[in-house]
């Protein structure tokens, strides 16, 4: 497809939902942030420029036509509202999103572990051990995300921060490098293998991820139904089983990788790791800073922000020379993702402040009250996991669409609502998978060269499928068997 129509095609789309009538109950403004925020959708899809470069665009334009696109009459109305300051304070809100400077931290992570070469002695030891097979390596990647999810509630920390440092050295092992032909022979597999698992640990235990925490709470506000943490691992664990055992698998058929097995790699490993000797200063000092991190993500989450912990990492990191300042400034993957995905939250959160999310759950209640409770579980339940296209995180889809949606729950007689706001809890891990912006991790991912933009949205379509209908036919039956 022609640059000039990749362009064209997202401002095309927003015209046609702007000759749309607006429909009932929302307000004009609310229709066109909305057409604005389809078009950042087309374009990140179609990316005419990159992402970042369209979210800041986005975030410009909404900012300086907030009179008719951010604010209602009755704000612009009020008595010394000063639009102009709330629109640009507005504009910049997502630089201070925690999630957006954990996932900055990642990156700095990950520079730590390529420069003391640490990194590529501990995917050395991990190709000695299971090199032989490619297949082999997705599970091992899925296993080690398993076993910190359960302490670890934020999968940008353990995944971004922990996984993807380590996995990153292994392509370039075996000739497969980012942005290039080669990444197709294990690189691009065992990127997806890793962002596909987090989405699915992620949804196992309620302490492995920080929304899964804010979901029981809004549940419990809600409609007084309390989720302890036995009762979240006990109503998600055959979904989890199973999806975790298919996924390396799933990705082996789907995004097969070039490069099956290799008999002399786990040999050619072992030389290698000879030739790095013993472990270095700054190996151990950088081992000592991830698990002093791991250490404040799992233990210290109520007296210190999981982003503020690795900022004080990366700190370390500087004052000990493990890295420099130029490694910082220098690291033009980081900065281009913060921008990319501080933008997109802001957006994101926008399609709540203009009042559309809240418009949305209205609608659906009038839709869906005279079905059966299965009927309205399954539709219900769908949206609320398909909607997360619309979002930039699963901490702003908690807080936007759970309220709503246990309201429309709630107002169905019959409906069973342990059952119908377990099935909707457990899917916000899976959900992330989606997009290359529906969970923390997956922009590092998405950025790390290995996921070109089409194969990333085809592949979230197919797994996001697979994910939803898994939960729906097994864990929903499995659901009415326990409660």
């Amino acid at each position: 497809m022609p640059a000039w129509s990749k362009a064209l095609l997202p401002l095309l789309l927003a015209m046609l939902i702007l000759l749309l009538p607006v429909p009932d109950g929302l307000d004009p403004h609310a229709w066109r942030f909305f057409a604005i925020f389809v078009a950042v959708i087309a374009g990140l899809i179609l990316e005419p420029l990159p992402g970042a470069v369209v979210g800041l665009s986005a975030v410009v334009l909404v900012a300086i036509a907030a009179p008719w696109v951010l604010f209602s009459p009755t704000q612009l109305a009020t008595t010394n509202f000063n639009s102009a300051g709330t629109a640009f304070r507005w504009a910049i809100a997502g630089f201070g999103n925690s999630t957006v400077w954990l996932i900055f931290s990642a990156f700095m992570f990950a520079a730590g572990y390529e420069k003391t070469q640490f990194g590529k002695r501990l995917a050395l030891l991990l190709v000695k051990k299971m090199g032989k097979n490619t297949l082999t390596l997705g599970y091992a990647i899925s296993f080690a995300d398993l076993l910190l999810a359960p302490f670890t509630p934020s999968n940008t920390a353990r995944s971004g921060g922990t996984i993807f440092p380590i996995i990153s050295n292994l392509p370039a092992l075996y000739g497969s490098k980012p942005n290039d032909p080669s990444a197709r022979l294990i690189g691009s597999y065992l990127m997806w293998v890793a962002i596909a698992a987090t989405c699915v640990t992620s949804s196992m235990f309620l302490s492995a991820l920080a929304p899964n925490l804010l979901a029981t709470a809004l549940v419990k506000s809600q409609i007084d139904i309390s989720i302890s943490w036995a009762t979240w691992a006990l109503a998600f664990l055959p979904v989890g089983v199973i999806l975790l055992l298919l996924t390396p698998l799933l990705a082996y058929w789907f995004y097969p990788p070039t490069i099956k097995s290799n008999e002399e790699v786990p040999r050619w490993a072992a030389t290698e790791l000879a030739k790095l000797g013993p472990m270095q200063l700054k190996e151990w000092l950088l081992v000592s800073f991830v698990c002093l991190a791991l250490v404040l993500w799992i233990f210290a989450g109520k007296y210190i922000e999981p982003a503020l912990a690795a900022l004080l990492v990366i700190c370390l990191m500087l004052y000990t020379k493990v890295l420099d300042w130029s490694d910082i400034t220098g690291n033009k993957a980081a900065w281009n993702t913060l921008v990319w995905f501080a933008t997109l939250v802001t957006l994101a959160g926008g399609l709540s402040d203009v009042g559309f999310i809240r418009w949305l759950g209205v609608l659906g209640g009038q839709w869906l009250g005279d079905l059966s409770p299965v009927a309205a579980t399954l539709i219900l339940v769908i949206a609320f996991y398909l909607l997360h296209y619309l979002f930039a995180s699963s901490t702003a889809h908690t807080t936007a669409l759970l309220p709503v949606t246990l309201a429309i729950g709630a107002a169905i007689p019959g409906m069973n609502l342990l059952i119908f706001s377990l099935l909707l809890v457990t899917s916000l891990g899976l959900m992330g998978i989606l997009t290359p912006y529906g969970t923390g991790p997956s922009p590092i991912y998405f950025g790390s060269g290995y996921l070109p933009a089409h194969d990333y949205w085809r592949l979230g379509t197919i797994f996001g499928l697979l994910y939803l209908a898994v939960l729906l036919l097994v864990g929903y039956p499995w659901l009415q068997f326990l409660f």
